[in-house]
């Protein structure tokens, strides 16, 4: 009985000490018109209001990292896709990413607007 709550223990500790950390990483979509904005001013100032909106209703942490990955204009409406991560979420990133310098990684590329 002795050895049955001594394995029981020794599982709980090792399951306990190898759970992941929780990380929130989430890529939202979201569009405006582009037929209303009359200027560069009001078309970066209803982008902005569309990626606050994201901030306040689409989510539920506090991203320390927001990154535009995609945007497409169809139909008078721009399409904007966001990546949102917390703190470790972006540690999860930069742990994941290979130095700059390495072969394999990857080239940049283009984004149309």
């Amino acid at each position: 009985m002795r050895r049955l709550a001594a394995a029981g223990a020794a599982l709980l500790l090792a399951t306990s000490l190898a759970t992941p950390a929780a990380a929130f990483v989430v890529e939202v979509t979201t569009s405006i018109s582009v037929d209303d904005a009359q200027n560069e001013t009001q078309l970066k100032d209803a982008l902005r209001a569309a990626v606050d909106s994201v901030l306040t209703d689409a989510i539920a942490f506090r991203p320390t990292v927001v990154v535009l990955t995609h945007a497409v204009v169809m139909r008078g409406r721009l399409y904007v896709r966001l990546l949102l991560a917390d703190q470790d979420g972006e540690r999860t990133f930069q742990e994941l990413d290979p130095a700059d310098d390495s072969p394999s990684a990857s080239p940049p590329t283009d984004v149309k607007i």
